[in-house]
């Protein structure tokens, strides 16, 4: 299993850091449309529908709305002294209410899930509710000054995935060495409130690494570690939140596309939710 994990992320870094630094805008917005949909196609047994006729139907309506959300838009100039253009900003808002929700639902747990097991519909709505906004946010984000400096997006990417890699790094490891009280058992048995404090402290060690590489502006230091460390914090209850739905759903992995990972969207859980998170704090706090 580790050989298969280590093989796989050999592969997976450096097809990532080109589609991240090497594609210009458009090609990013289809290969983060590619990756999404994929998710879509994961996401549809945890909604109970297992058939490929339905699986095939949810993935294409998910698809469908990013490409209407891609149409509507100018990925060009998403960016202006105002800030983010208004259907990309509306949808990330939108994935930003969502994830507030999202997390009230997790803390709840078990007792929230009446809100949806009922009807798959509602994990259906979750699922676009999780997808679009982190499409949106994804390729806003590589288009951040892209004018002025085309890499400047790109470095971006890499410093949120750097913080939710952190994150997820010092929980196992702190959570392996120190783990004594579990932070979400009815949601996830391994997980401990040593190993969520081991990833904060590992990503804030990635916040400082970089304020100081930039260098970032001194007076932007309350903003710039504020929206790091709430883009890491929601990023946890990203990962949470699709093991609450697989729990309910009875699935142990979302796929097996990804050898000793199991499925896209295990690997871009936390990443769905951090996405979103970091934009609208980067445009209230920072821009």
């Amino acid at each position: 299993m580790l050989k298969q994990r280590i093989l796989t992320a050999l592969v997976l870094l450096p097809l990532a850091l080109y589609c991240i630094f090497f594609l210009p805008l458009n090609g990013f917005a289809i290969f983060a449309f590619i990756a999404l949909s994929i998710g879509a196609w994961e996401w549809s047994p945890l909604m109970g529908v297992c058939r490929k006729a339905g699986r095939v139907a949810y993935t294409l309506a998910v698809g469908l709305v990013i490409v209407a959300l891609y149409l509507i838009t100018p990925i060009d100039s998403l960016w202006n002294e105002q800030g983010l253009v208004a259907p990309m900003y509306s949808t990330i808002l939108i994935g930003c209410v969502w994830w507030a929700f999202a997390v009230l639902m997790v803390l709840n747990f078990p007792q929230s899930k009446r809100l949806w097991q009922r009807s798959r519909i509602w994990v259906g709505i979750f699922g676009f509710l999780i997808l679009v906004p982190a499409w949106a946010a994804l390729v806003s984000i590589r288009a951040l000054n892209y004018d002025t400096n085309p890499l400047f997006g790109a470095w971006t990417v890499l410093f949120i995935f750097a913080l939710v890699w952190a994150a997820d790094v010092g929980a196992y490891a702190a959570g392996r060495a120190f783990g004594r009280n579990k932070m979400m058992p009815a949601v996830s048995p391994g997980k401990t409130m040593e190993g969520l404090l081991g990833g904060v402290v590992l990503a804030f060690i990635v916040m400082v690494l970089v304020a100081q590489l930039l260098p970032v502006p001194p007076e932007l230091y309350a903003g710039f570690y504020t929206v790091g460390l709430a883009t890491v914090l929601v990023s946890v209850f990203g990962d949470l939140s699709e093991s609450m739905f697989k729990r309910c759903a009875g699935v142990k992995d979302s796929g097996s596309i990804l050898p000793g990972h199991g499925g896209v969207l295990d690997r871009i859980d936390s990443l769905t939710s951090a996405l979103p998170i970091f934009v609208i704090g980067y445009l209230w706090l920072i821009h």
